[in-house]
């Protein structure tokens, strides 16, 4: 007979019942562990999880693409140029009118600056409070008028020199720049109002702790000899008429254009606003390029490699085919009103210059320029096929008809969510199913451990027997002889 090891001193012998425990576990959990067991079940469906979940993405940018080519502003894209760059540059945003007007500029916008008189160096100023309050200069004599934001009062010390004054200045944030000039007859404080323009300049005053304000000693030095040049807005001409701004762009002056003064010129600057169509063109080739992101990442998981017959992840998955299908049957949209009705007469065609109603070997698109440009030549009727006709229904126009599809797909109880929520429950079953079978695994386990340890102890107590009548029968030959 066998003997066994492993559970106690009872047990002995070569036979591992460790091993021999362990070997009945796995063999109950051999569902969970074989090939094609739900182990591999639920790897297999995170996988399909995670391709669908790339498929979702890709066909939101999608989504987002041909959106694009509904919204207005995607249409009215505007380009300008300047006569002369370097005077006046120019830009101007989505929906500007096609125009030309001429520039002159008579000043930049400058800022106010001031300097002190001179005071020893490194020396204490005196005690006392600055306050800085930012606001506009206006008529002759200058008369200022506070702005909206409370005064800064800085707060300086007997001790405090010209250096501390500044670097309080610029740490109160008041809208003030300070620093030092130091010259032959000593240091003098230089401010400048951090923003351009009449109504960014500032008035410092100060209440001297010597009492007098507006003497030449202590702080009111700083103040009383103070010099200083006031902010300007930038002066230009459009078409001879006066604008101004408190920068040197020019925002409000004519709607849509931006233009910014760069240096005063005497000559004027033709300023030009023209269609800009390369928008458009962009956004198209945008959605080819979607378009193909989603077609390429549905061929490469559902096909067959035949040297070395394999199959891709997807590969024979039903609702993979439908989908694809369902974005390629949307792409042949005919629209019903306009002089152009389908992709291909705006140059999207099939990958290869395949044309209308052909789709190449793996279904992708490209742009051919030379149709785009000529149906650009009627960008208005580029325009009504993607999104239909000016004051109509943008779900009238393919780029609208489209998004609605791909929106079908998306949307919280379409084919993505679907799918989603069949994937979910595969895997709680399988987690059931794995729960399940380690339970029966942990069951079996305990069962045998407690068999074995019967057993050995039933073996001690046997080993113990037979050593006892062993040591007796050797006492009775003992005594025999």
């Amino acid at each position: 007979m066998a003997s066994f090891s492993s559970i106690g001193i009872g047990l002995g012998g070569n036979v591992d019942v460790n091993a021999l425990i362990k070997a009945s576990v796995d063999a109950v959990k051999i569902p969970i562990t074989k090939t094609g067991g739900l182990q591999q079940q639920a790897a297999l469906t995170n996988s399909k999880v995670s391709a669908f979940g790339q498929f979702k993405s890709l066909v939101s940018t999608l989504a987002d693409a041909a959106g694009k080519l509904t919204s207005v502003t995607g249409w009215n894209g505007a380009k300008a140029s300047s006569s002369n760059a370097e005077a006046v540059s120019v830009s101007a945003s989505g929906g500007a009118a096609a125009t030309s007007f001429s520039v002159q500029v008579q000043n930049l916008a400058t800022a106010q600056s001031s300097m002190s008189a001179s005071i020893a160096a490194k020396q204490p100023v005196g005690a006392g409070t600055l306050s800085l309050q930012v606001g506009g200069w206006a008529g002759e004599p200058k008369a200022f008028t506070a702005g909206t934001a409370a005064a800064v009062n800085i707060e300086v010390s007997a001790t405090d020199t010209l250096a501390d004054v500044a670097s309080k200045i610029n740490g109160s944030k008041a809208g003030v720049t300070a620093t030092i000039l130091t010259d032959a007859q000593g240091e003098r404080l230089l401010l400048r109002s951090s923003a351009t323009g009449e109504e960014a300049g500032y008035q410092l005053s100060v209440q001297d702790a010597d009492g007098d304000n507006a003497d030449n000693a202590g702080l009111s030095r700083l103040v009383a000899g103070m010099s200083t040049e006031y902010a300007k807005n930038a002066n230009a001409t459009v078409n001879g008429i006066a604008v101004s701004s408190a920068t040197n762009a020019f925002a409000d002056a004519v709607s849509g254009v931006t233009f910014t003064a760069q240096k005063v010129i005497a000559e004027p600057v033709t300023i030009t606003v023209s269609k800009d169509t390369s928008a458009v063109k962009k956004n198209v080739e945008d959605f080819v390029a979607a378009y193909n992101a989603v077609n390429s990442a549905l061929n490469a998981s559902t096909k067959y490699d035949k040297q070395t017959q394999t199959s891709a992840l997807l590969q024979g998955d039903a609702t993979v085919v439908t989908l694809q299908n369902t974005l390629r049957s949307a792409l042949q949209t005919v629209t019903d009103s306009g002089a152009l009705r389908n992709l291909s007469a705006v140059g999207v065609i099939s990958a290869g210059g395949l044309g209308a109603g052909n789709v190449s070997p793996d279904g992708s698109l490209e742009l051919d320029a030379t149709k785009f440009n000529k149906a650009m030549e009627d960008p208005d009727a580029v325009k009504t096929f993607f999104r239909g006709p000016d004051g109509g229904n943008v779900a009238d126009g393919f780029a609208g008809k489209f998004k609605a599809v791909t929106d079908k797909l998306l949307a919280a109880d379409g084919f993505f969510a679907s799918k989603t929520k069949t994937y979910e429950n595969a895997l709680k079953l399988n987690a059931k199913e794995v729960e399940r079978v380690l339970d029966r695994a942990d069951r079996t386990e305990k069962n045998l451990q407690q068999r074995y340890t019967a057993l050995d102890t039933k073996m001690a107590s046997l080993n113990a027997l037979n050593a006892y009548i062993s040591q007796q029968v050797s006492t009775w030959n003992k005594s025999s002889n």
